[in-house]
């Protein structure tokens, strides 16, 4: 007996990462038991902190397996451990009650309902059978619930239901899998369900198929989820499907959709074995899908060859769509822009208008989530909105941030999002909308409160864009003022270039690439509107060293909205003041002539409203104009573009590419003089849209992949960055990507974070931290 007490030692081991909300203790407790140590584990600030005693070799075990094979939804991020001195602890393996302290913990995102809480359900001899709130530590609400952390019942908005006998004894059994599960509950104890229309509660013992029958009725039905609530019809019901879109104001945005099961998108979609993957995450996003099979209500998605499909992803989609005969759209419940509504009264209020109907509950949603959106590129899946699923995950930075400044990044006007960085993490919010919408505005400040006292995180940097008139960045002057922060201005595109590297998790000091930062706008450090930049450098600085050819924006924002007003500034610039000569005759000249031209030729002359800007989005704007998609206006953000680039992929491989001239000054710029000369012949020789379309989606593969190769060599670098918005066109990414490497270059896409502005605040944090640093 002596001689076992002499070998028995201990240690006290800390656990970093997602370790909180995903069963990690009980795990630990597992582990522990099946290695017959003593000592106890508990949360706190930091993540998990453990005290083991046993022989050295089972601590050995312990620790590797900490590492090697943690609980499903946890990531590890780092283990430690220190001896611990005296006598080693009698009795059992315990867990014991959290702690506060220094928040360095993350918070795990939401999760899709686990295989076995769906078997729990469809069991009729299973006491949660048909229960819309099951859930486990494998699954189910995280920051959705969450006021503060550590993540314990009494921190979430599920401290106002007390659990029953049956689900208190679940809680503490360390086998059962609910064991520490903080949302737990069940008919007897949990949150319930129940439906409204306008004439109050209706009288039902099934709320969900009373949803379901009114939905096959045609009706709209405002469904609460687990981030906010989303409006729901027949997806195959075109009549339902267009009075959505009316009474939601959204005439052409593509909608979402939600299925059953992986066999029943595949009746309307064709889906990749990477696709498959995605959808069936634990992250369960929006995944956009090949149109291939049955046909759809057709306003689903209007003029796309791709559609969003998403599995459902609560108990509650599960039991609805169980119940209806096919798809669903699933569409934020809002108006157009605004926030979707998260709480029961908002939706009365808001949604009474847009549902016939509203499938409440009352567990309240803390935070806003809207679903995330994935595209699989060739290169791999690729984020497009970061948001459930996802967000609050930290990213990991490289090892070089780790002893950097605390800072906060504002992000950008449109796709806002923020960043908190310190020890050597990021954690970007979700996806909170455009700024420019007053309540949207309101909820990114809100957000940023409780972001802020989640993680009691004080940056002594902020970081903002370098656009004197983005929201963001005025609000990210005001807290520096009040606070005493530091300052930093980021330029737009260097942020983006940031972005992609630090995404890769490529070290300061190894970072310099050059950088494609394709967008829509920017403000240049020039002073003008930039968009269509090949960047060299880094996180501390790059050097502009190539760009699109600058072409006036008349009307300003109206240019954005209107694609004919760019197609006009586009030809002005390419053939002179009377470029209408250079149009044929029929639909193109016709359609140019019946607007105002020479209003606007006048504010170009002049310089009124018209700034200069060398945009990439406004550049296929105007070639989408040229074809006739969207020439009037554009009702989405991208429309002209995702239009275009739907029309090219058919021809994409047999097509030629159009010439476009480089012209070679202190920087390399592309002009588009030969590539329009071409386009109007081909449009005077019938050529279809869509092989007009794919020649200049080639041709800009083709001028940009030599324009990099160039300033490759003569620069000494071979790594491409590609970001901006614009690098969501999939013909682009991947005809490129494989260009640069035929090249002989290495292309570096984003992988965590998305190209567009939703990934914006990520290089403005790591660009502050390495400036102050």
């Amino acid at each position: 007996m002596q001689s076992s007490l002499k070998d028995v030692t201990g240690r006290r081991i800390r656990v970093s990462g997602l370790v909180q909300g995903v069963g990690f203790r009980p795990h630990v407790w597992r582990l522990a038991r099946d290695l017959t140590l003593t000592g106890m584990v508990r949360n706190d600030g930091e993540g998990v902190e453990i005290d083991a005693w046993g022989p050295e070799e089972g601590l050995s075990r312990f620790v590797e397996a900490l590492q090697e094979a943690p609980p499903p939804l946890a990531r590890v991020d780092a283990v430690s451990w220190v001896d611990l001195d005296g006598p080693p602890q009698e009795g059992s393996f315990e867990i014991v009650a959290s702690r506060g302290g220094m928040i360095t913990t993350g918070v795990v995102p939401d999760a899709a309902t686990c295989p076995e809480c769906l078997s729990d359900m469809r069991d009729p001899a299973n006491r949660r059978f048909g229960y819309a709130f099951a859930i486990c530590t494998h699954c189910g609400p995280r920051l959705s619930i969450l006021h503060a952390i550590p993540y314990d019942r009494g921190n979430t908005s599920m401290s106002r239901f007390p659990v029953c006998d049956a689900c208190s004894s679940e809680y503490e059994d360390p086998v059962d899998r609910r064991f520490h599960a903080q949302p737990i509950a069940c008919p007897d104890c949990g949150p319930r369900l129940w439906l409204e229309d306008r004439g109050g509660c209706v009288e039902t013992s099934d709320p969900v198929a009373e949803a379901a029958r009114r939905i096959a009725l045609g009706h709209i039905v405002a469904v609460k989820g687990i981030g906010g609530f989303h409006l729901a019809c027949d997806a195959l019901n075109e009549k339902a499907v267009a009075e959505l879109r009316r009474r939601k104001r959204r005439r052409s945005k593509p909608l979402a959709l939600m299925a059953a099961d992986l066999t029943s998108i595949r009746r309307y979609c064709r889906v990749t074995a990477r696709e498959e993957r995605e959808l069936t995450s634990i992250a369960a996003p929006i995944v956009l899908l090949e149109a291939d099979g049955e046909q759809l209500a057709p306003s689903i998605a209007p003029g796309q060859d791709r559609v969003g499909f998403l599995l459902p992803y609560t108990p509650l989609h599960h039991l609805l769509l169980r119940q209806v005969a096919g798809p669903l759209v699933l569409t934020s419940g809002n108006l157009s822009e605004e926030p979707q509504a998260i709480t029961n009264e908002d939706a009365r209020g808001r949604l009474a208008e847009f549902a016939d109907c509203l499938l409440m509950h009352n567990r309240e949603i803390v935070n806003r989530l809207d679903d995330s959106v994935v595209s699989v590129f060739d290169a791999g899946p690729q984020i497009l909105r970061r948001a459930r699923g996802y967000a609050p995950a930290p990213l990991s930075l490289p090892d070089t941030f780790a002893r950097m400044p605390p800072v906060l990044a504002m992000g950008g006007e449109l796709k806002s999002a923020f960043c908190m960085l310190s020890d050597g993490r990021a954690i970007l919010s979700q996806h909170l909308g455009d700024l420019e919408e007053a309540a949207t505005h309101g909820e990114y400040r809100r957000t940023l409160d409780l972001y802020q006292r989640i993680f009691r995180f004080d940056p002594a940097v902020i970081a903002v864009d370098a656009h004197p008139d983005y929201l963001s960045t005025q609000w990210g002057k005001t807290l520096a003022s009040d606070t005493g922060c530091r300052i930093v201005q980021v330029q737009h595109h260097h942020a983006h270039l940031a972005a992609c590297l630090a995404d890769n998790s490529v070290p300061a000091g190894e970072e310099t690439s050059l950088g494609l930062v394709l967008d829509g706008l920017g403000l240049g450090s020039d002073g003008t509107i930039w968009g269509g930049e090949i960047l060299l450098g880094g996180y501390r600085g790059f050097e502009r060293v190539g760009h699109f050819q600058p072409v006036p924006l008349p009307g300003g924002a109206q240019a954005v909205r209107q694609p004919w007003r760019n197609l006009a500034a586009h030809l002005r610039a390419a053939f002179g003041s009377d470029y209408l000569r250079a149009v044929p005759d029929g639909p193109l000249r016709e359609r140019m002539l019946s607007k105002q031209l020479p209003v606007l030729d006048r504010m170009m002359e002049r310089g009124l409203n018209a700034p200069l800007s060398s945009s990439a989005g406004r550049l296929f704007d105007a070639v989408a104009a040229a074809l006739g998609i969207a020439f009037d206006r554009q009702d989405h953000e991208g429309e002209a573009a995702m239009m275009l680039e739907c029309l090219a992929r058919p021809f994409v491989g047999t097509e030629t590419p159009y010439p476009v001239e480089r012209a070679r000054r202190e920087a390399s710029v592309l002009t588009w003089k030969p590539l329009f000369e071409a386009l109007l012949s081909d449009l005077a020789r019938d050529f279809a849209p869509g092989r007009i379309a794919a020649r200049f989606h080639l041709g800009l593969v083709a001028a940009l992949t030599e324009s990099l190769a160039e300033l490759a060599s003569a620069h000494g670098v071979s790594r491409v960055v590609l970001s901006g918005g614009v690098m969501q066109n999939r013909i682009l990414h991947d005809c490129l990507a494989q260009s640069l490497l035929s090249a002989g270059l290495e292309p570096l896409s984003h992988r965590q974070v998305p190209a567009n502005d939703g990934g914006l605040a990520l290089g403005q944090a790591v660009i502050a931290a390495s400036r102050v640093d």
